[in-house]
């Protein structure tokens, strides 16, 4: 009884935050970016203007559904990469951090990678990092924050977070930022949230936001896009 008792709990706890109706409306292609929702549940975005090579793998944060981040994802890759957001078992990365192996292997097209996501997210792509040396070039965290020391690994970095998001003093603690080596970008967004960085809604413990959600998602879409393009260029 005392199983049953766990299970039930446990299903309950990591019942998926609710989706923004954006989050599905972008769940298309467009003139920019073709969409293809894999059987596994990946969702990816691949530019048409030209054959992408830079890619980004995103992992979702904790208990929310990989849609959330439909709409970043689509104007990132509009801009000119390839961009899936991997999906995991309850919707919690931590328990397959290694799921941007899998689509890195798919895309052999695809020269240059960088990894990231949202919140837990962001830290299981961090461990990603860790545990392939010298498979990704680029680390983007959203509200989010390394675990381990990633300063050896000559990573160009992004972290991006909003100013009323309760955990940003996790986020911009020198001892965590100095964990990514020494080329790191630093997007504090005036008035943002957590659940901003996404599009769903019922973050528990997250301040209101002082912006609307698409002027935060802006930022977010504009310095990850940022990140990506110095890819191109020799890291320093």
């Amino acid at each position: 009884m005392a199983v049953v008792v766990a299970v039930v709990g446990f299903l309950w706890w990591a019942r998926p935050q609710p989706l923004l109706p954006e989050a599905e409306a972008a769940l298309s292609s467009t003139p920019a970016a073709t969409f293809e929702a894999g059987v596994d549940g990946r969702l990816t975005w691949v530019a048409t203007a030209a054959p992408p090579t830079i890619g980004l793998v995103l992992y979702t944060g904790g208990k929310v559904p990989p849609a959330a981040y439909a709409p970043a994802a689509r104007a990132i890759a509009e801009a000119g990469f390839l961009v899936a957001i991997v999906p995991a078992p309850f919707n919690l990365a931590i328990m397959d951090t290694n799921a941007a192996a899998r689509v890195i292997d798919e895309h052999p097209e695809i020269a240059t990678w960088a990894v990231g996501g949202h919140s837990l997210g962001g830290s299981s792509a961090a461990l990603f990092v860790d545990g392939h040396p010298g498979i990704v070039d680029g680390l983007v965290l959203w509200a989010s924050y390394a675990s381990v020391d990633l300063s050896s690994d000559g990573l160009r970095a992004l972290v991006a977070y909003g100013s009323l998001d309760a955990g940003v003093g996790s986020y911009s603690d020198p001892a965590n930022l100095a964990k990514l080596g020494s080329d790191v970008t630093v997007e504090a967004i005036e008035g943002g949230n957590h659940e901003q960085m996404g599009w769903y809604t019922g973050q528990p413990n997250d301040p209101p936001a002082a912006i609307g959600r698409q002027a935060q998602q802006d930022r977010v879409i504009a310095a990850t896009v940022g990140l990506l393009r110095s890819l191109e260029a020799p890291a320093s």
